[in-house]
Order: C-alpha cells, then sequence, then structure tokens
C-alpha cells in the first residue's frame, strides 16, 4: 500500500518525499514558538527539534508506515509545508491519519487544506481506509478548522501520546 503521494499535485502544490536537503528549509518551523506549542514531548530546541522531526520522517518511510510529503509551491519551487497519510495506532487502534504542518510565513493561506483535500481524495480514490482522521490538539483551533475544511467531524476526544486531542474523522462520499 503506498501512502506517499510522490509526483501528485493540487492546484498550488505539487508533492514529493521529504529529502534531507529540506532541513534549512524546515528549520523556521521549529523556530516559531506556536508551531510546536501542540506537541507531544518534550520541548527541543529548533535545531534539535527539527532533526528529530526529519528523524522520524524517515523512519516512517523504512518502516513502510507511510509519511510526510514535502508540498512545494508550484509557482517558486520552495518548500512550504509538509502534509501526509501516517499509520497511526489511536486508542489500540491503527488508524489512516492525514497530517499536516505548514511553514509559519505560509499560515492562513489554505495550505494545509488543499493539501489535507489532495491526501483524503488520494487514499479514498484508492481505497486506502474505511475512515480517515486527523489527530488534532484540543486548544489547536487553527489546524481544527482545518479538518473541517476537509469535510471531517469531531469523532471523540481522547488522550494521545500523553496530550489532550481531538479526533477529527471523515468517510468516503457515498456514490
Amino acid at each position: 500500500m503506498n501512502l506517499l503521494l510522490e509526483g501528485e499535485e493540487s492546484k498550488r502544490l505539487s508533492f514529493r518525499k521529504v529529502l534531507k536537503t529540506d532541513f534549512n528549509a524546515w528549520l523556521p518551523f521549529h523556530q516559531e514558538p506556536l508551531s510546536s506549542l501542540y506537541f507531544a514531548g518534550e520541548v527541543l530546541e529548533p535545531e534539535a527539534a527539527c532533526q528529530n522531526w526529519f528523524t522520524k520522517v524517515f523512519n516512517r518511510y523504512a518502516q513502510n508506515l507511510g509519511g510526510l510529503n514535502a508540498l512545494i509551491n508550484k509557482e517558486n519551487g520552495q518548500l512550504i509545508g509538509m502534509c501526509g497519510l501516517l499509520i497511526q495506532t489511536v486508542d489500540e487502534l491503527q488508524e489512516l491519519e492525514i497530517g499536516y504542518s505548514i511553514l509559519p510565513e505560509y499560515w492562513k493561506k489554505g495550505y494545509a487544506t488543499e493539501a489535507a483535500k489532495k491526501c483524503k481524495n488520494y487514499a479514498f480514490q484508492r481505497k486506502l481506509a474505511e475512515s480517515i482522521i486527523s489527530i488534532i490538539h484540543i486548544d489547536n483551533i487553527g489546524s481544527q478548522k482545518v479538518a473541517m475544511n476537509n469535510g471531517m467531524f469531531l469523532d471523540k476526544t481522547t488522550t494521545y501520546k500523553g496530550i489532550p486531542v481531538h479526533i477529527f474523522r471523515v468517510f468516503p462520499p457515498q456514490s
């Protein structure tokens, strides 16, 4: 099951694998304190946090657990964020998640919603899951809005990796 959207495109974005050379372009994400406000675990210095992020991305690739795609602005070739389909375990159930993170300079421009919709459509067209979730910290209103813009509804509230989260869910459209 191929969970990476490598080579796929949306209106403004192209999707490709994250490369080690993307590190410096992604570092500003970790330099913005609001970016990691809702993440589980220890708060690290930006360079260490970025290295940890990249380690997780490449481990997912190696273990075939899906992963984040680099989101490239088709107009100028710049990395603007990451989004992808991730296999997650929530409340002891294996789920397919759409995860998304956007560089701060591109926040509130619709990129997260555009990328998340592309991931949802990709997954349902290929029948990769009976439903898809997004795991979102209960205080992360921006990401909750992206989930709702992606047709998701609040399914439940639970704890994930020690933090309180909302689980947003979407089912495929009925044909």
